[in-house]
């Protein structure tokens, strides 16, 4: 497993969010994938909301 930083935006009330969270995971794509998850399910966002801009690999 690798350690993947990943930064973007997110839509909320005021306007865009920036965020940056650090995921564990096998490769970028399920990286991301933990991402629109972890939004979805803790603001309720859909995936159109959320805007990954940079995935890094730690």
């Amino acid at each position: 497993m690798s350690q993947f930083t990943i930064r973007g935006t997110f839509e909320t009330r005021h306007g865009p969010s920036p965020f940056e969270t650090t995921i564990d995971a096998e490769n970028e794509n399920v990286a991301r994938e933990h991402t629109y998850a972890n939004f979805g399910s803790k603001h309720n966002l859909k995936r159109t909301q959320v805007e990954i801009s940079e995935v890094e690999e730690q």
